[in-house]
């Protein structure tokens, strides 16, 4: 045991907690943690974003793409407050992170302080859990704490705010052991395996829809075992991309608003839906009401919290999904479903995805980066039109290739997704896709991208508007595009080189494939600019609120005219 200040406690805690990387921004209320932190230097490697929002992005990236906790630190006052759409971003998504800030001194809490913010109260709603510590005796465990709470059970963000005495004064320090948390099965109920079993051996046309919850556990084995067990076809949310192979027979593609048509189509027709850690998000259900009319649902989540929260279940089984599935698959017979299985197929025939092949599209870029890594990179993606291509188009064969922001839908998220990424998977190339309208939000990381040398790829669709937005007034404002054009006098590739990236503009389909591969090659940060139309769209799409079997494509459009919301 040993006499230790709080802020070296908080360096000791980390260290305990196997944290190699940490992403922030210094200020005053947190110069204490700075200062010992820079006498670790070598065991914790620190990375200064440009902007704390950045920081809180890159840790929520580090965590998708590694399963580890995201670690952030930020000053008080707005430093604090910047981490907030990071934070939410990364609760809507269940992600594991720990987000320490520093605040005023105890005296001079709540007497309106220079830089001083109830951080507890802004992100009470948006963390799985917060604190604040005004005792250092108290500091290690709640430390401690934060890091079990962060990824047990559903994981999820966790906010650390230390007043500043804290961090100067001294208390004695004990190392502990790192806790891992247990699998949560003590949940998980003979009577629902029983009639989980029961509906299984029953159905004629099961379907599996899988999302994030599955990823988080770690349950891909599993999962493809089960489905190849019950011979059902899988379709999986944006979340859940890469739980089930991209590439596997059974696999159908994305569910939901601009989920495939053969999704789509099989939910509606199916007799049986197994959900595996999924919430039913607005954007896969459409119509709730109409969602699997035809269908029993089954349920396997972790969270009690999302049974019967958007959809009614005919059942459920609550615990981690890796071991419920293990379960599963162990008391049942191999099942054939020939003639369900078939009809699928021929979906797949009848619905594949189509773009225009005449010029150069987001899809069709996806196609080449998806030929090029040989489907092995990370991608990271902001929102919008792109985020639907990459996941329409890149064909995810594991967990952890797609880091997205699924629940918040944040803008601006990728580059600081893909950094925290690349810092955990130094072997990986990650690449990140994003709008014009995202890249200007975020994309001074380009600078911290070159200040560390981290080799991400920034690959910009600039279609010059607001692609996503600019659809739906297409399809449904009566073409009026209001503040969605982008036509300015921003030049991303000056930027870019500004900031002492290598950038390339790409204007054809030729050029795509070599500037993808000289990007790789060269193993430093590279912006690619490519100018897309600014009227190409994604679909299929279900208009917001219908069932998602009225999803309709381009063909569609020709045929007849598009729903009405």
């Amino acid at each position: 045991m040993k006499t230790l200040t709080g802020a070296e406690i908080v360096i000791e805690c980390l260290k305990e907690q196997g944290v190699d990387t940490v992403f922030g921004y210094p200020g005053g209320a947190i110069l204490n943690i700075y200062d010992a932190l820079y006498k670790h230097r070598d065991e914790i490697t620190h990375i200064l974003t440009s902007h704390e929002q950045g920081a809180s992005h890159a840790a929520d990236g580090y965590a998708r793409a590694t399963g580890k906790v995201g670690v952030c630190l930020a000053t008080s006052g707005p430093g604090a407050t910047n981490l907030v759409t990071g934070i939410a971003t990364a609760n809507l998504d269940s992600v594991p992170m720990v987000a320490i800030t520093c605040n005023v001194t105890t005296s001079l809490l709540g007497k309106d302080s220079f830089q001083e913010i109830d951080i507890l109260g802004v992100t009470m709603p948006i963390t799985k859990y917060n604190f604040i510590v005004k005792d250092v005796t108290k500091l290690a465990d709640v430390i401690r704490r934060a890091f079990v709470i962060a990824k047990s059970g559903r994981p999820g963000p966790v906010l650390v705010d230390i007043t500043k005495d804290v961090t100067a004064a001294q208390c004695a320090y004990e190392p502990r052991e790192q806790r891992v948390p247990e699998r949560q099965s003590d949940t998980i109920r003979e009577e629902d395996i029983e009639q989980a079993l029961a509906m299984i051996r029953a159905s004629q046309k099961p379907f599996i829809f899988v999302g994030g919850g599955a990823v988080a556990s770690e349950a891909a084995n599993e999962l493809s075992a089960f489905a190849h067990k019950i011979h059902a076809p899988v379709a999986d949310s944006l979340m859940g991309k890469g739980a089930f192979d991209g590439t596997d027979e059974l696999y159908t593609g994305m569910l939901g608003m601009h989920g495939t048509k053969t999704s789509n189509f099989g939910v509606a027709e199916c007799d049986l839906l197994i959900v595996v850690g999924a919430r039913f998000s607005d954007r896969v259900v459409g119509d709730s009401s109409r969602f699997a009319s035809n269908a029993k649902i089954l349920q396997l989540d972790v969270d009690p919290a999302e049974i019967n929260k958007n959809i009614m279940t005919d059942a459920s089984i609550i615990g981690d999904v890796k071991v419920i599935l293990r379960r599963l698959a162990a008391r049942l017979d191999p099942m054939r479903h020939d003639e369900w299985v078939s009809h699928i197929e021929r979906f797949k025939d009848m619905y594949p995805l189509r773009y225009n092949k005449d010029t150069l599209t987001g899809p069709y870029i996806m196609e080449k980066i998806y030929e090029v890594t040989e489907g092995d990179a990370i991608i990271s993606t902001d929102v919008g039109q792109h985020q639907m291509w990459a996941a329409q188009y890149y064909k995810f064969r594991r967990p952890r290739q797609l880091l997205t922001s699924g629940g918040l839908g944040t803008m601006g998220y990728g580059l600081g997704a893909a950094i925290g990424a690349k810092m955990g998977c130094k072997d990986k190339v990650v690449i990140n896709i994003g709008g014009d309208g995202c890249f200007r939000m975020n994309m001074n990381e380009i600078a911290t991208a070159t200040r560390y040398n981290i080799p991400v790829i920034q690959v910009v669709f600039n279609n010059h508007v607001l692609g996503m937005v600019r659809q739906w007034q297409t399809l449904f404002y009566g073409k009026r595009y209001s503040q969605t054009e982008l036509y300015d006098q921003v030049d991303f590739v000056k930027v870019a080189e500004g900031m002492g990236a290598k950038a390339m503009r790409i204007t054809k389909r030729e050029e795509v494939e070599p500037a993808l591969r000289e990007a790789i090659g060269l193993n430093i940060p590279v912006v690619l600019d490519c100018q897309l139309g600014s009227d190409d769209k994604v679909f299929p799409m279900v208009p917001a609120g219908k069932p998602i079997e009225e999803a309709f494509d381009e063909i569609d459009l020709r045929i007849e005219s598009v729903p009405k919301q």
